[in-house]
């Protein structure tokens, strides 16, 4: 069975959420996959950014809905203080 090579390369590090013991961070990062146009990626990676964990990636427009939902989350947070 022949496989594609799989290919990706951060375009840019948005920031990174939280660090765990060993150093990897939860970052937001825009990725380029296999060549595509670049999409908006949350997941682990380690320093160098060549290992990374299972993650969600999402189109700006996705990126957009879930800002919304964000901050609808988090307005509701701070009402229910």
């Amino acid at each position: 069975m022949n496989k594609k090579e799989f290919t990706f390369e951060v375009i840019s590090v948005i920031g990174a959420i939280a660090e765990n013991n060993k150093g990897w961070k939860k970052e937001l990062t825009r990725v380029s996959w296999s060549g595509s146009a670049p999409k908006y990626d949350l997941r682990d990676w380690d320093l160098e950014h060549k290992k990374m964990s299972k993650g969600i990636t999402l189109t700006e427009e996705e990126l957009r809905k879930l800002k919304d939902l964000l901050v609808a989350e988090v307005e509701f947070l701070d009402e229910n203080k």
